[in-house]
């Protein structure tokens, strides 16, 4: 293994994620949030309109297969959403910004500085 090889390898073992979700629903509306992986539960969160976020970190696994799933509810409705998929994630942003909308969760472009990356609900939990 060449020397580059071997430092984008440290990088990538060393590298962490950073998850970060906000409410962007509707004023007066709560959204409660509750994330998992294959090996973790990161619990229930009530999110206020505009209030903090719920953030997380972890490390990609090596293989490429690291995946949160979030239910997110408000109203009486539930909605899935894979809040990270490594294939789908993982060159876009090292710190990832997700605005929870009724429509679906929009991810922060860094090329625009807008939450124009959007995604509908998924339809299978």
């Amino acid at each position: 293994m060449n020397p580059s090889s071997i430092n984008l390898l440290l990088l990538f073992l060393l590298h962490k994620q950073d998850i970060l979700v906000y409410n962007d629903l509707q004023a007066g509306t709560d959204l409660t949030l509750h994330c998992k992986s294959g090996d973790d539960d990161l619990g229930i969160h009530v999110l206020a309109y505009q209030g903090n976020p719920f953030e997380f970190r972890f490390r990609p696994h090596f293989f490429a297969a690291t995946l949160f799933y979030c239910s997110m509810e408000w109203n009486g409705a539930v909605h899935w959403f894979n809040i990270y998929e490594f294939l789908r994630d993982y060159e876009k942003c090292k710190r990832c910004l997700w605005n929870i909308k009724a429509t679906g969760p929009c991810m922060l472009n860094y090329s625009t500085n807008k939450y124009d990356i959007c995604y509908p609900w998924d339809t299978t939990a």
